[in-house]
C-alpha cells in the first residue's frame, strides 16, 4: 500500500523499528561526509555482507527488504537506494524480481535529486519507476508483489514526478520529501 497522507515522523511505520537509523541522510555534492568513504561516514568502515536475493513469496524474511523500506519511509532515499541496489545485484537483475527492484532503486533515486534540486532528475527516476512497476505487473501478472501493491507504486512514482517541492530542505536532514509512505499490504507477524 502508498499512503497518500504524510505521517509525522513519530508514525511513521517502520518494519524493523530496532533497526538503528543512520544520523543523517547522505545528498551527494553537499557538505554531508559520504557514508562509506569519508572517514566521518556514518557506514565507514562497515563491510555489508552480500544480501540474501529478495524471494516475493518471502519478503518478510528479508531484512534488507525491510530495512530499505523503513530507510525510503523515514526519508533516508540515498541510503534506501543504496539497500535496494545491493538486493538487486543479488537477486539477478534480469528477473522479474530484479526489475522490481530496479523500480525501487528508481524511485529512491527520485528522492536524492529532490534534496540535489534537480526537478528534471526527479521526474526522469520517478517516472521510469512507474514505467518499470507497469512492465512488472504485466511480466508477473501479479498486482501485489513482495508485499507490495504495484499499482500504488506506480500511481506513487507518477505523483512523484509530478510534484513541486521546497526548495529548503537541509542538506542532511532526513526530511521526507514525497507525501506517501510504502506499506507492505499485510504486515509480517511477530
Amino acid at each position: 500500500m502508498v499512503s497518500e497522507v504524510l505521517p509525522k515522523k513519530s508514525e511513521i511505520p517502520r518494519l524493523l523499528p530496532a533497526a538503528m537509523l543512520p544520523p543523517y541522510t547522505y545528498v551527494p555534492a553537499t557538505n554531508t561526509p559520504h557514508p562509506i568513504r569519508h572517514p566521518d561516514g556514518h557506514s565507514h568502515g562497515r563491510k555489508g555482507r552480500t544480501p540474501a536475493a529478495l524471494d516475493p513469496d518471502a519478503w518478510h524474511e528479508n531484512r534488507n527488504f525491510l530495512l530499505a523500506i523503513d530507510l525510503f519511509n523515514c526519508g533516508y532515499y540515498w541510503e534506501a537506494h543504496e539497500e535496494w541496489e545491493r538486493l538487486w545485484r543479488a537477486s539477478n537483475p534480469e528477473s522479474i524480481v530484479g526489475r522490481f527492484l530496479k523500480g525501487l532503486v528508481k524511485l529512491s533515486a527520485a528522492g536524492v535529486k529532490v534534496r540535489e534540486k534537480s526537478i528534471h532528475g526527479v521526474r526522469r527516476h520517478a517516472a521510469s519507476a512507474g514505467e518499470v512497476f507497469a512492465d512488472v505487473a504485466a511480466e508477473s501478472g501479479l498486482d501485489v508483489y513482495a508485499g507490495l501493491r504495484l499499482t500504488h507504486l506506480q500511481f506513487a512514482a507518477d505523483r512523484a514526478a509530478q510534484l513541486p517541492y521546497q526548495d529548503k530542505l537541509k542538506a542532511g536532514d532526513p526530511v521526507k520529501v514525497f507525501p506517501f509512505v510504502i506499506e507492505p499490504e499485510q504486515l509480517p507477524l511477530g
